[in-house]
């Protein structure tokens, strides 16, 4: 098969599965979509918008006006040509157009037969992909200005592109210097722009102080057999990969690639809560090794290939309840805030505003109402992560979260959305003493199962629309 051809079936085949999911936002999807588009109601990332996430995160996802729907989809799957032909071209580098195949055909297939709420959505996990490909490549290629450039770039899409640009270091230690130069260029440039707009000293709390204690506060009682339990889960699902790295190590001097592997494996481990999204940072160099090894097998690489039978059976099926529309358990908040945010449409007027309470960002996108407060979610209002607001209701802050909900009770939103305390009574948003005067101010409009929606009882009526 030709280059031309080659890349014609893996975005044919990218853009396909994503079309799938053009009805459904993932969690991955929402907050950053949510955060572009309070950008575009003209508010500032950290000074006008709480977000606990670096900024290149929210800012991609102007590139195609913050919309949702089947542009979003074709920009994911994009971005995932991106990443093949980034592959590619660094298999053809190292070794010969037949392991660049094979490493860009695996690349395509693990972004398409994977747990889909990771590889659908362009979260920072995701997004972060490329650039680490792309920082390794240039690392290998001695040029390390550039490379610490990218390595800079993945750090402010995802705080784990340290790791990155540790990978970086390894591949080209004598570099060092410069790679550091590019990295400190990249951030010099961010940092810059957070301070001109007033919102470092935010950028700060939000992203790094907040994160450290999220970081700090594993959500489950035994992290570390969890950590074994899903290693061990992740590695099965992508056998294929494994057999074929393993054959590969039979190679002269593996040592970069081992140290590769274990350095992204670290930034997988690090906060001891191994979702199926951390597991990205082990795919570049895990995807080159396994693209190797198969073209060493030569004939007998048919053999390690159907392993890939695993992950194609165990997610394949998905995509044919996305296409259906069917009551699909792990779409299921999605469902219930779409029907929220319809029961909010029949009844805005120019000049709404919307608060929602609990993590619930796809409620911004859905009404495409401006934010009545700097908050996107209630995390920082309750002090609990929603890693486990819905099952869990310890803090792991409580004096700066409740100096937040006393400067939130001065906000007027018109519409405000509890989209927690249907799930977690001791979380709704009317048992914290600062916020129950507030809510007095509101009434009651509409439930769904996961939602009680409430309307300003000082704002004018509007007709409601059919």
């Amino acid at each position: 098969m030709s280059r031309r051809a080659l890349f014609a079936a893996l975005f044919t085949a990218l853009v396909l599965s994503r079309l799938c999911h053009t009805g459904i936002l993932w969690e991955g999807d929402t907050y950053p979509l949510a955060a572009a588009q309070q950008v575009l109601h003209g508010r500032a990332l950290y000074r006008g918008i709480w977000f606990d996430k670096p900024p290149l995160l929210a800012l991609i996802y102007l590139l195609w006006g913050a919309q949702a729907g089947w542009l979003l989809r074709v920009a994911d799957a994009l971005f995932g040509l991106l990443a093949c032909a980034l592959v590619y071209r660094f298999a053809r580098d190292l070794w010969s157009e037949r392991e660049a195949a094979w490493a860009a055909s695996l690349l395509a297939f693990f972004l398409i037969f994977d747990v889909p709420s990771a590889v659908i959505p362009m979260a920072s996990d995701l997004l972060m992909l490329a650039p680490h490909l792309a920082a390794v490549w240039l690392a290998w290629k001695r040029r390390p200005f550039w490379s610490g450039v990218l390595a800079g770039v993945a750090f402010w899409i995802n705080p784990k592109g340290v790791f990155v640009a540790a990978a970086c270091a390894v591949w080209d230690p004598a570099g060092i210097f410069w790679m550091a130069a590019g990295f400190a260029a990249v951030s010099a440039t961010a940092v810059s722009g957070l301070a001109a707009s007033g919102a470092l000293a935010d950028y700060w709390d939000e992203v790094w102080r907040w994160g450290r204690l999220y970081a700090a506060s594993p959500f489950v009682e035994s992290p570390l057999r969890n950590g074994v339990i899903r290693t061990l889960s992740w590695l099965g699902f992508h056998a294929a990969l494994v057999v074929a790295a393993v054959y590969f190590l039979r190679e002269r001097a593996p040592w970069r690639w081992i140290l590769w592997l274990l350095i992204a494996f670290a930034g997988v481990a690090a906060g001891l809560r191994f979702f199926p999204r951390y597991y990205f940072l082990l795919l570049p160099p895990l995807i080159l090794m396994a693209a190797r090894g198969l073209a060493l097998l030569n004939r007998k690489a048919v053999w390690v290939a159907t392993l890939l039978l695993i992950p194609l059976m165990r997610f394949g099926p998905a995509y044919l309840t996305a296409i259906r529309g069917a009551e699909w358990r792990d779409t299921a908040m999605d469902r219930d805030s779409r029907a929220s945010a319809a029961i909010v449409n029949r009844m805005r007027a120019p000049g709404d505003t919307l608060f929602v309470w609990g993590y619930r960002p796809e409620l911004y996108v859905y009404t495409d109402l401006p934010a009545a407060t700097r908050y996107l979610d209630s995390q920082p209002l309750t002090g609990v992560p929603a890693d486990r607001h819905l099952t869990q209701s310890e803090p792991i802050e409580s004096e700066e979260s409740a100096k937040r909900r006393e400067k939130l009770a001065d906000s007027h939103p018109t519409f405000l959305i509890d989209g927690l305390g249907p799930y977690n009574p001791k979380l709704a948003i009317g048992n914290f003493p600062q916020l129950r005067r507030w809510l007095d101010g509101y009434r009651e409009i509409g439930r769904t199962a996961g939602t009680v929606i409430y309307r300003s009882s000082t704002a004018p009526a509007s007709p409601e629309k059919p």
